[in-house]
């Protein structure tokens, strides 16, 4: 009875290996928020090109496309090792930027930045497999709210920070304090107590491995409505994203409100990531993933109201819903997947997740321009609530099983 009524911070710090792995998050996530933000400034101040300062993004981002290729590469051995080598790569990579400082040098940017992406894959899809090792099984939940709850909160901070060291010593600074947080994230996950067997050695080929991770996530009937929800919610959540400044113009504001408007939207994310635990617990995945679609739809589509409060409430409100589909199908991969297949499995799911949201960026510069944010806005509601409704009802022959 006690176990259920302490405050989920306590319960993840209370286990040393669950402290450790979500300090690895902190850290190393803090470290990635500062770059994401600074090589773009970095480019733009190099160069002068709104469009070079974009490819930084598209060069993080398009790894993510080969996720159920690159997942793997986690299944091949021991997580722990493989985290712990993806780190100390990434550190020392990170070093050959600090001799960056014309626009000649900008395919060195580009070409790390990639490899960072791309290891990051591979990292994230290791690091899940881990946690559902070296966590206990009813703290998956609290531990996927917490992390998620740090990540907007480097989100927060991070970018700040990067950029006043940016803004005083240069874009070397920002780099060195990235690779000194991968660092530090090694000796975390080399604390790691918990101890992994040794994957069995799979004479399947790579085409064939990639595909086995691939047909769990499709045949599994509770995985594929989840992530194909968080994959739908995704694509409209960067719909809504594109639209931000229209929004912004419409409450005649200058464009810097927006920056308002995302630290209002953070508040959000770290409130749920703290509740998300027991609301697994009490509702199960597919109920708290509909939920927060739902509260996320009426959000979403009320920003389409010229009104500073309306506009205030709704940003925590899609702060709140947003991540609810993403823990729950996060969770529900680590619960429902072999040790075995984990890391490929996680690898696709972020796959179908993610990248929907880079499409939805991209769509909605374009239908902003074409017919105004308002009647995207009230469309993008509409569609959510058909998602929400979709997931809330369970498929026939199972039933809603709470996290337990």
């Amino acid at each position: 009875m006690t176990t259920k009524t302490t405050w989920p911070l306590v319960r993840v710090l209370r286990d040393r290996d669950a402290g450790l792995c979500l300090a690895g998050v902190v850290v190393s996530g803090f470290g990635t928020s500062a770059l994401w933000l600074v090589s773009g400034v970095w480019v733009k101040d190099l160069t002068g090109s709104d469009g070079l300062a974009a490819l930084c993004m598209l060069a993080l981002w398009l790894p993510a496309l080969a996720g159920p290729l690159l997942g793997t590469l986690a299944d091949r051995g021991r997580r722990k090792p493989l985290l712990i080598g993806v780190n100390l790569l990434l550190g020392a990579l990170l070093l050959t930027l600090v001799s960056v400082d014309a626009a000649g040098d900008l395919w060195l940017l580009y070409a790390v930045l990639f490899v960072y992406g791309a290891a990051g894959v591979v990292a994230d899809a290791a690091e899940s497999a881990l946690v559902a090792t070296a966590v206990d099984r009813s703290l998956l939940g609290d531990f996927n709210g917490l992390r998620m709850t740090a990540t907007e909160g480097m989100k927060l901070l991070a970018p700040l920070a990067g950029a006043g060291l940016y803004a005083a010593y240069g874009g070397a600074s920002v780099v060195l304090l990235d690779a000194a947080t991968f660092v530090l994230a090694t000796g975390l996950y080399a604390a790691l107590r918990g101890r992994e067997d040794r994957p069995a050695r799979s004479r399947d080929g790579r085409r064939r491995r990639t595909g086995e991770g691939v047909r769990h996530l499709w045949a599994h009937p509770v995985l594929r409505p989840l992530v194909l929800a968080g994959g739908a919610t995704m694509l409209c959540a960067g719909l809504n994203g594109a639209l931000v400044y229209a929004v912004v113009d419409g409450l005649g504001h200058s464009p810097a409100y927006a920056g308002v408007l995302y630290a209002v939207q953070g508040t959000g994310s770290v409130a749920v990531g703290l509740l998300s635990g027991p609301s697994l617990r009490r509702l199960g995945a597919r109920r708290f993933g509909a939920y927060g679609i739902a509260l996320l739809a009426f959000a979403v589509a009320l920003r389409a109201v010229p009104s500073d409060p309306v506009a205030l409430v709704c940003s925590a409100a899609i702060g709140a819903g947003l991540p609810a589909v993403l823990i729950a199908a996060l969770t529900s991969v680590q619960r429902e997947t072999p040790g075995a297949l984990l890391g490929r499995v996680t690898a696709t799911a972020h796959t179908v997740v993610y990248t929907p949201n880079v499409a939805g960026l991209a769509a909605g510069a374009i239908l902003v321009e074409l017919v105004g944010h308002r009647p995207v806005l009230a469309a993008l509601g509409v569609a959510l609530l058909v998602t929400a409704a979709a997931l809330c009802a369970p498929p026939a022959g199972t039933e809603a099983v709470p996290h337990r």
